[in-house]
């Protein structure tokens, strides 16, 4: 099974940049990159920020982004986004006492996107509701289960960044716990940084953002940090008994070297590129 996610594509109104880049032709080259290599995906998952602002334009050019994907597109709501105004241009999006939650069939088990979104608020939430409507389905669906979601459920050890992660990562934990045998992979987003790590032990990852980049200042006290790091995405493979996550660094542009066969009895010190 092959997958693939995106995140923090932060659209906005044409013209406006972020970091000095633009993420509407940030978001249509990671579409079209994506697409001529990756066409053969499953789906594509995009965790979060899908507007800078949550203005209802953004949603529309998201929507109209997609229309025509030969795959499937499923959308999680990050902290940048809107509820409302993100359901009044995709009302399909509405699942259980209004939050921004679903289950896709895939070919190898399901995946469950997730809300972690609060009002006037940057850092991520997981109340009672939420947690209630995740046992359940946790419960009832066979494995593997692939679980895509916004903020980061764990810590990074930068100060402004964990600030602003899940604030109910307690609560998070101890509703996936329980079932981590079927538990596969969390893919989370948020942080602009390309993390892995594991939570109660299931494994999570999360790439770094189709347009500006985060940077890990660990002495960092308040504000966050960017740096001039390529736009990314993930290429996700999957099997019954084993998961890969790519970082495919779309907005490198630079050279790529072919450097020599992995067949040992060609590597020789005068012939191969070092």
């Amino acid at each position: 099974m092959k997958l693939l996610q995106m995140t923090d594509i932060h659209l906005t109104t044409p013209g406006q940049t972020i970091g000095g880049r633009d993420p509407n032709a940030n978001f249509a080259r990671a579409l079209e990159h994506a697409m001529q290599r990756h066409a053969d995906a499953e789906a594509l998952f995009i965790t979060g920020d899908l507007s800078d602002w949550g203005d209802a334009a953004d949603y529309q050019l998201l929507k109209a982004q997609i229309a025509d994907l030969p795959l499937p597109v499923h959308l999680c709501i990050g902290n940048h986004d809107d509820r409302p105004t993100l359901l009044e241009a995709f009302p399909e999006l509405e699942g259980d006492r209004g939050f921004v939650q679903a289950v896709a069939p895939l070919s190898l088990g399901h995946a469950i996107t997730l809300d972690t979104w609060g009002p006037e608020s940057h850092a991520g939430h997981f109340c009672e509701g939420r947690a209630d409507w995740l046992a359940r389905q946790l419960t009832a669906l066979p494995g593997p289960l692939w679980i895509f979601m916004h903020h980061n459920p764990v810590p990074l050890g930068i100060a402004p960044m964990d600030r602003i992660m899940l604030l109910n990562s307690a609560r998070f934990a101890e509703t996936v716990a329980p079932h981590r045998d079927k538990i596969a992979h969390i893919f989370h987003g948020h942080c602009h940084l390309p993390l892995s790590g594991s939570l109660r032990g299931i494994p999570f990852s999360a790439p770094r953002g189709t347009n500006h980049a985060g940077w890990p200042d660990f002495s960092a006290k308040r504000l966050l940090s960017a740096a001039d790091l390529a736009e990314a995405y993930a290429v996700i493979f999957a099997e019954p008994f084993h998961t890969m996550v790519h970082m495919v660094e779309f907005g490198y542009d630079g050279e790529v070297r072919r450097e020599g066969s992995p067949d040992y009895a060609d590597w020789d010190r005068l012939t191969m590129v070092r």
